[in-house]
């Protein structure tokens, strides 16, 4: 038998984003709210946060325990839970996203756009992230300069990468040469790792360096074409599976 997620009823409305503590007691009061079909007049009962019909105005309130958010992240925004004085992609949810606990998998640079999973389930952020599951990250790139077939040799061979801002040696990775036109070109990489501004290093490694980059696709998930530069919405059940599952390198 499932354990039941019980919480005070204003704490999960207020996680809902239905309003503050102070607001939802005066919903309370006015008789707005309901629990299994009974005006409730005491807004710290107990209720079963996943199960109980919980209805304000009538309208059922959808509460669950794990939430996944897609966001294309827009330039100029940090990816990090919070900072001071920056804004970051947390500050792009309703603040009920944070209080429950979802954080970044992953980050991608600020001035970097495109896909990124924000979730409150530690064990599929891990998953993203770590180099040991090999899960394939995909982004379009617009570089200055005109790349090669010897390029994409390069890359399919893993690059020795020495720049200002260290040594490491990559995986082998996907290079696509989208098009050119004889001063710069556009690109899709593919890679199984994430070292800092690897993309962007590589690129340049190669004498191309990068003026825009957007991560596409995380292992057989790509970002919805819908959503412009700042939106974003849950992911379906399908979606996750995606990202669950493993990776073919496709």
């Amino acid at each position: 038998m499932a354990t039941k997620n019980t919480m005070r009823l204003d704490r999960l409305m207020t996680l809902l984003g239905e309003g503050t503590r102070a607001q939802v007691k005066d919903m309370v009061r006015a008789g707005r709210v309901t629990v299994e079909g009974a005006p409730v007049r005491d807004s710290g009962m107990q209720v079963d946060a996943e199960h109980a019909q919980v209805r304000l105005d009538g309208r059922l309130l959808a509460y669950k325990a794990v939430r996944h958010v897609m966001l294309n992240k827009p330039q100029g925004t940090l990816t990090a839970a919070r900072d001071k004085r920056q804004r970051t992609v947390m500050d792009l949810l309703p603040p009920m996203y944070a209080a429950m606990g979802c954080m970044p998998a992953g980050r991608l640079d600020k001035d970097t756009e495109g896909l990124l999973i924000i979730t409150s389930d530690g064990q599929l952020a891990h998953r993203i992230i770590s180099p040991k599951k090999d899960v394939t990250k995909v982004y379009f790139a617009r570089v200055d300069g005109v790349l090669h077939e010897e390029d994409i040799a390069a890359f399919a061979a893993g690059l020795h990468i020495d720049d200002s801002d260290g040594t490491f040696d990559a995986r082998p990775a996907g290079l696509t040469i989208l098009s050119t036109d004889g001063a710069s070109s556009e690109v899709r990489v593919r890679v199984s790792e994430g070292k800092y501004h690897q993309v962007k290093r590589m690129l340049s490694s190669r004498g191309a360096p990068v003026t825009y980059l957007k991560r596409e696709r995380i292992g057989a998930l790509a970002l919805d074409p819908a959503l412009a530069p700042g939106q974003w919405r849950e992911l379906t059940d399908e979606e996750v599976a995606l990202l669950e599952q493993e990776d073919d390198h496709a």
